[in-house]
């Protein structure tokens, strides 16, 4: 039985790969609209996040995320997206 392939991506904070599961995805929809995609399957271009703030502020820091996303992300975007990171990581511990 052939064992199959777990797909990986690569957080955009702390530059470590995981599969893609394990990370958070945050997608650029077609009208430039920034959010975090818990489905894993909103349209747009996405880039991943480990479910932690320090790599929320790594990408912040060195605009790793607005790289990846092709976009400038304003401060209020950044404070959505941290709020949001915190929920989503309490939902995954529980």
């Amino acid at each position: 039985m052939k064992k199959r392939k777990i797909p990986e991506r690569m957080c955009n904070g702390c530059r470590g790969k995981k599969p893609k599961r394990e990370l958070i995805r945050i997608v650029r929809s077609p009208d430039q609209e920034v959010t975090i995609d818990t489905t894993g399957k909103k349209p747009g271009r996405g880039a991943y996040l480990c479910p932690d703030s320090e790599c929320l502020k790594k990408a912040r820091k060195s605009k790793a995320l607005e790289r990846a996303l092709e976009v400038d992300i304003g401060p209020e975007i950044w404070e959505s997206l941290e709020r949001t990171l915190e929920i989503e990581v309490k939902e995954r511990d529980k």
